[in-house]
């Protein structure tokens, strides 16, 4: 329990940017999913549709410190990769 006003106060800034932060992840998780089920599926128009849904989640995410921006390279690269592999 907090001893002071203002660790009182910080802790309650805590869970509210805790639960902005696992919104933001969850989306960004959606995101992805979604994506890889388009690759799945073999449809390129859908999976870069939905790759471009995901690059804007995996950038906001980024910005906002959720994720690392390394992260968002690794995993846009990787997807990336796998959307050029698909037949048109």
């Amino acid at each position: 329990m907090a001893n002071t006003k203002s660790a009182a106060k910080a802790a309650r800034q805590s869970l509210k940017r805790k639960a902005v932060n696992d919104a933001r992840r969850s989306r960004m998780k959606t995101t992805v999913k979604a994506s890889e089920a388009a690759i799945a599926a073999g449809d390129k128009a859908v999976a870069v549709d939905a790759f471009k849904t995901m690059q804007g989640e995996l950038m906001r995410s980024a910005r906002k410190g959720v994720i690392h921006p390394n992260t968002v390279a690794r995993k846009m690269s990787r997807m990336s990769k796998r959307i050029k592999a698909l037949k048109a």
